[in-house]
């Protein structure tokens, strides 16, 4: 009865979220829900889209609907690790060394145009990410929970930026983009912005504990041994394509489930399906293959390629509640 319990509340407090999201970013109910499924897996999230479309809006308006602390940095050739992740200084006072935060150490951080920056900065970040904490002179610092990274880079300019190699995009659980809105989305996004932004009065629906017990959740939904074995066929797939020359690794195929039980909970319910697997397919893999014909292959190219295994591998016939 109590885990009954405890299951609705969660599906209840994942569509308040939702909805108070959609009253910031609208038409775009896809690309939040794999935001919110990025959060609930305990993901970072890579946005390859041009400038202008809501990325910093989406970021700031996930915060302000959990009370959670926001950050932003725009990334530049010259930023250093220390920039982001804190240093030592000096403090004539006391005659010793005091640790002072960067940036990093929110709840919910935007990386704005990661690939500005240089390798070594890069590689501060994402080690920060994937570790969950950052170590300087010795002394590990945790990061505060939740903890989520919104990376950006803009897939159409190159000059003066330095693209991120495989095993640092293998880093983020899932890469999406957010598009141009509709020509009725836009009219109707100019009549709510005419007098005040939205964000303006966006109100929290959730706090800390709340993701926190969400995420606990997540991990706890239900997914078949079949549907394991789809997840596992689809990634091992993507390395034996001939048009792909590298395919997604074991941190795909992990990133996949946990996905897939994340879409779950935003669908309403406590176990996967097939279904859940298919919508996160593309968001989880697009960035962890590499084509045969350029390495620097756009998107859309990769998203085909993904697409078309997905259509390839034999989806699981099993019964579920």
């Amino acid at each position: 009865m109590k885990e009954n319990i405890l299951k609705e509340k969660i599906f209840d407090k994942v569509e308040r979220l939702k909805e108070n999201i959609k009253k910031v970013i609208i038409g775009k109910d896809k690309v939040i829900d794999y935001v919110i499924c990025a959060l609930l897996s305990q993901g970072n999230i890579l946005i390859e889209d041009v400038p202008g479309v809501g990325k910093t809006v989406l970021a700031k308006a996930l915060a302000e609907s959990i009370n959670l602390s926001f950050k932003r940095i725009q990334f530049t050739p010259d930023m250093m690790p220390s920039d982001i992740l804190g240093t030592n200084v000096f403090n004539p006072k006391t005659l010793e060394f005091e640790f002072k935060k960067g940036p990093i150490f929110t709840n919910i951080l935007l990386a704005d145009e990661i690939n500005r920056t240089s390798p070594r900065t890069q590689s501060g970040l994402l080690e920060a990410m994937d570790e969950g904490g950052v170590t300087i002179d010795g002394v590990y610092y945790p990061l505060p929970k939740p903890f989520l990274v919104i990376a950006t880079q803009n897939p159409r300019e190159h000059f003066g930026t330095y693209p991120l190699p495989e095993s640092q995009l293998d880093r983020f659980f899932i890469s999406i983009t957010i598009g141009y809105l509709s020509l009725q989305e836009e009219l109707d996004m100019l009549e709510k912005q005419k007098i005040f932004h939205p964000l303006e009065k966006l109100e929290p629906v959730l706090d800390k504990d709340d993701v926190l017990t969400m995420q606990d959740f997540t991990k706890k939904v239900y997914i078949h041994r079949d549907i394991l074995e789809y997840i596992t066929q689809i990634v091992r797939n993507t390395r034996e394509n001939p048009k792909i020359s590298l395919g997604a690794g074991p941190r795909g195929s992990i990133s996949l489930m946990r996905a897939s039980q994340a879409m779950a909970i935003i669908r309403g319910r406590d176990y996967v399906i097939p279904d859940d697997v298919l919508d996160c397919s593309v968001p989880v893999l697009v960035h962890r293959v590499v084509l045969k014909e350029q390495v620097e292959s756009p998107r859309q190219k990769r998203e085909e390629v993904v697409k078309e295994i997905l259509e390839r591998t034999k989806i699981p016939r099993i019964k579920l509640p």
